[in-house]
């Protein structure tokens, strides 16, 4: 393939605009690697007289992001505005459907959208590039799709949002609570204004979607996702899984069941010393198991204009040199439809915190609850306890952790259901998983 690529960018945001600062660093040296000159020729954003700190007066500017795809003098199209509707949809549509290879970091979009988009590049001899989009300058996607594709993979997993993983290491570090740390994170740029999609889980999810597609050759399918976020993790539940010799991390797991596929992201405690436990701040890892390839571990910075437009910019060296794979690895037309696993029936180890009225009974029964459940328990710690006790006085609360071994999620929330009815508990009962490592 010869000739000048020539690229039409929609959105100048963070990520937009580190694009076009990588391409005027380094663009004479990728144009001699793939042996053609790539030429941005179009750009589109909401505003056009916006100081971004580059020179974007020697590109045509497009009002319509969709105008600008649909526009006979681009070869690939940069699709950076985000969202899962709108412009962004519309303007991937006009160019897929003209048989132009699109480049994208928008998770949501192909979280909701990807298998029917992926399916119209098909019809149209074109494909989706998204690197970008699943834990930012982390080559996972091109890790799975060419390079592992080998392979059959059983278990998918890993921190898939830096914000979160900023929150908790910090929380671990210093102490501090989570509305405290979530508050600094906003001002460092590390959260937005309005966190919910980071701290609630649904980042991640989007991002899991793409992966669990990828790994088995199933229909992206996110409303199927298991999701919990951060929002409950205290200080004390942090001080008790150090105790008991874990970290607690939001983890994205993917994994192949008998009785289907998991898709689950929710707090984890994962063992200190193991790999995935050491990945602190804002960095991201995704650890991909295949049978034939074992373990691999991928670990970098997941989100931030740099990491992420050198992930959009391998995409274009991509396209450049011609040699672009199916959206998800393999035809669209072929993907399975997708068969989840009930959550409930998940098995492992669980952490569970109880806040339990300090009274004669109060602990055997509970751990009467946990035994009518077939529940072993490893370990248990109580973190304090009053000096002090006063027959007339009424109960106080003592914050137990206890640690089972490997049991069904559907036995640990009908023991805890029991445990709240009995009344031996103030306020909910926290429950986290523990995943092997």
């Amino acid at each position: 393939m010869s000739g000048t690529l020539r690229i039409g960018l929609a959105g100048l945001g963070t990520v937009g605009t580190g694009v076009l600062r990588l391409l005027e660093a380094h663009g004479k040296d990728i144009s001699k690697r793939v042996s053609r000159p790539l030429e941005v020729v179009g750009v589109s954003a909401q505003s056009q007289s916006k100081d971004r700190g580059v020179d974007i007066s020697q590109f045509e500017w497009f009002d319509d992001p969709v105008t600008l795809a649909g526009s006979a003098d681009i070869d690939v199209f940069v699709e950076l505005i985000g969202g899962e509707e709108g412009v962004s949809k519309t303007s991937v549509e006009a160019a897929l459907s003209r048989g132009i290879n699109v480049v994208t970091a928008n998770k949501a979009l192909l979280a909701h959208h990807g298998g029917e988009l992926a399916l119209l590049g098909e019809q149209n001899g074109a494909n989706i590039l998204f690197e970008a989009a699943v834990a930012g300058g982390i080559p996972i996607v091109k890790a799975m799709r060419e390079s592992l594709s080998g392979n059959a993979f059983g278990r998918v997993y890993g921190i898939l949002n830096g914000t979160c993983n900023y929150i908790l290491s910090r929380m671990e570090r210093e102490g501090s609570n989570f509305a405290d740390v979530l508050a600094d994170a906003q001002k460092l740029g590390y959260a937005e204004a309005d966190p919910s999609f980071d701290i609630g889980g649904v980042d991640t999810a989007h991002k899991l979607a793409l992966l669990t597609s990828l790994a088995y050759g199933t229909k992206v399918d996110f409303s199927s996702i298991y999701i919990e976020g951060i929002e409950t993790i205290t200080s004390a539940d942090i001080e008790a899984a150090s105790d008991f010799g874990y970290r607690i991390k939001l983890l994205g797991v993917s994994q192949k069941t008998e009785t289907g596929i998991e898709q689950r992201v929710h707090p984890t405690l994962v063992p200190k010393g193991s790999a995935i436990a050491e990945v602190g701040d804002v960095f991201n890892a995704v650890v991909v198991e295949g049978d034939f390839v074992g373990e691999v571990m991928l670990v970098g910075r997941g989100a931030g204009a740099e990491p992420t437009a050198s992930a959009v910019v391998g995409d274009i060296i991509e396209v450049a040199r011609g040699d672009t794979v199916a959206t998800f690895g393999r035809p669209a037309s072929t993907l399975t439809s997708y068969e989840p696993a009930g959550m409930r029936a998940h098995e492992g180890g669980y952490y569970v915190g109880l806040m339990v009225l300090d009274r004669p009974g109060a602990m055997a029964a509970i751990a009467k609850r946990m035994a009518d459940q077939n529940i072993s328990l490893d370990s248990i710690r109580q973190r304090s306890r009053s000096p002090t006790r006063e027959t007339d006085m009424p109960a106080k609360p003592v914050p137990i952790m206890l640690i089972t071994h490997e049991t069904t999620e559907i036995s640990v929330r009908a023991a805890i259901e029991e445990i709240e009815r009995d009344g031996h508990i103030t306020g909910r009962a926290q429950m986290i998983r523990i995943e092997p490592t």
